[in-house]
């Protein structure tokens, strides 16, 4: 199946590592440009070296206001064009409600939320008809996970402000989508699972509620993503689409 992403131009905030760089990758590999993004600046060379001539990297943190147009602008002045962008951060710091310090909270609150909805915002003034804006949450938007009450504050409000600016954009032909990951097999799902003490048993028993009976690859949520932000799911709009294999037992 062509989804339609050849030369098209697409952002990848957190494009380093993680869910960020499967979903980079699977955007380059079906022939999009990427501009990537990440704070550290020696991984954002790296990642975009590994992932070919059709990506620039660009370091940039999302908490500071001026990334969202500085990212814009370095897609544009490369690539000659903008079609959309891919919200990717880091996790939050674990704790929990009692645990996590005022200052967590702010620094989160800057770099997950904010930092991601003035993103957004850039973009959807950029955009044309056929754009896409996409936010990578978590299961938390539906379920909160024990040990992240951060994450569990943060990401439903994400996704409202998400499906809220879906029904904004959608007259100009823009599309907004949400992609959900549970336990997918990233360097930070193994942290998780090492803070409890015994990662292996953690793993299993996390393993053991996904009725596929395992945690997932990057490689199929950045499949996922790349479906999500492509010309071929030109008819989705306002949705939060889990990448959990079957996790979620809701409609």
């Amino acid at each position: 199946m062509d989804l339609g992403l050849k030369d098209r131009v697409y952002i990848v905030t957190g494009g380093t590592r993680g869910l960020g760089r499967a979903a980079a990758q699977a955007l380059a590999a079906d022939g999009a440009k990427v501009v990537v993004s990440g704070r550290d600046g020696r991984r954002v060379a790296e990642a975009a070296a590994d992932l070919g001539a059709g990506t620039l990297g660009v370091a940039a943190d999302n908490a500071d206001p001026m990334a969202a147009q500085r990212l814009v602008h370095a897609a544009k002045e490369r690539f000659g064009r903008f079609d959309g962008v891919l919200i990717s951060v880091g996790g939050p710091p674990p704790g929990t409600a009692v645990d996590n310090t005022d200052e967590q909270w702010q620094g989160a609150f800057e770099s997950v939320f904010l930092g991601a909805v003035r993103v957004a915002r850039t973009a959807a003034e950029e955009l044309g008809e056929g754009g896409v804006i996409g936010f990578v949450l978590s299961g938390s938007v539906y379920e909160p996970i024990h040990g992240l009450t951060i994450s569990n504050g943060l990401r439903p409000g994400l996704a409202g402000f998400a499906k809220s600016l879906a029904d904004e954009l959608g007259p100009r032909g823009i599309r907004v989508v949400g992609v959900l990951p549970a336990r997918i097999d990233t360097d930070r799902v193994r942290e998780l699972d090492a803070l409890t003490g015994d990662a292996e048993a953690s793993r299993a028993a996390q393993a053991s509620r996904i009725p596929l009976g395992r945690y997932g690859t990057p490689e199929e949520f950045g499949a996922v993503a790349a479906f999500l932000l492509s010309p071929a799911a030109s008819y989705l709009t306002g949705l939060m689409v889990p990448v959990d294999g079957g996790a979620r037992h809701g409609f």
